[in-house]
C-alpha cells in the first residue's frame, strides 16, 4: 500500500544505517526522528502562531457564532470578515501540519517495511533493551516487557500531548493521541520507538513554543 514511499525511505534508510554505525541501530533511530523534527521546527512554530491567533479571536468568533447560529450563511460570512480584518486564516496553522505528514510518513515507512530493492532493513535486525526492533507485540519470553514499557510510556506522553492541546479542541480529538500507544501492538517495535520519539519531541516542542 505505501510502495510509493520506498524512493524517499530508501535514501532515509541508508543516512539511518550510516548513523547507526556510530551510535547503534534503537539510538540512531531516535537522532534521525529528533533531526527531522527539527528541520521541520518552522512549521511546528508558523502551526502555533495560528493557533494563537485564531485564540486570540475566539470570544469574538463565539459571539458571532451565538447572534447568527439561526443563519449559517450569515454567520459565515461575519466569520470571515473578522478573520480578514485581522489578517488571520481560519485555518491558520492546518497547513504547516499537513506539510508535515509527508515526512512522517516516510519515517514510518522506513521502520515498518521489510526490504528495500530487495535488499532486508537491516535497521529491524537490532535490538532494544534484548527485543528485537523488528519483533511485533507480544514478541517472546522477555521481549513482552518491551513492548509493555513502551505502550505505558506511550500513554503517558499521550496524557500530556492531549491536554497541551487548545481548549476549543474537540473531546474526541483529545483522545487522539492515546491511539499511539495501540499502535505498539500492530507495528514494529522500531516504528513504535519512532512513535515514542516523535511524539515526545511535540509535546516538548510545544510546551516550549507556548511558554
Amino acid at each position: 500500500m505505501f510502495d510509493f514511499l520506498d524512493v524517499p525511505a530508501n535514501g532515509a534508510y541508508h543516512l539511518v544505517s550510516l548513523i547507526a554505525g556510530a551510535t547503534g541501530t534503537a539510538a540512531a533511530i531516535v537522532l534521525f526522528t529528533a533531526a527531522v523534527r527539527l528541520i521541520l521546527h518552522p512549521l511546528a512554530r508558523s502551526a502555533v502562531r495560528g493557533e494563537k491567533a485564531r485564540a486570540a479571536l475566539a470570544p469574538q468568533a463565539a459571539k458571532l457564532r451565538d447572534k447568527h447560529r439561526k443563519n449559517p450563511d450569515r454567520m459565515q460570512r461575519e466569520l470571515m470578515a473578522l478573520y480578514q480584518e485581522n489578517n488571520v486564516s481560519m485555518f491558520a496553522g492546518c497547513l504547516p501540519m499537513l506539510l508535515q505528514l509527508p515526512f512522517f510518513m516516510v519515517l514510518y515507512r522506513l521502520f515498518t517495511a521489510g526490504s528495500f530493492d530487495g535488499t532486508p532493513n537491516n535497521l529491524l535486525s537490532d535490538v532494544l533493551f534484548g527485543a528485537p526492533l523488528g519483533s511485533h507485540f507480544p514478541g517472546s519470553g522477555a521481549d513482552a516487557f518491551v513492548f509493555v514499557g513502551l505502550f505505558l510510556a506511550l500513554l503517558v506522553v499521550g496524557y500530556f500531548s492531549s491536554r497541551a492541546m487548545p481548549v476549543e479542541t474537540p473531546r474526541f480529538l483529545r483522545l487522539l493521541p492515546f491511539g499511539t500507544s495501540f499502535a505498539v501492538a500492530v507495528i514494529p517495535l522500531a516504528a513504535g520507538l519512532y512513535l515514542f520519539t516523535t511524539t515526545t519531541w511535540t509535546v516538548v516542542e510545544r510546551a516550549y513554543l507556548r511558554r
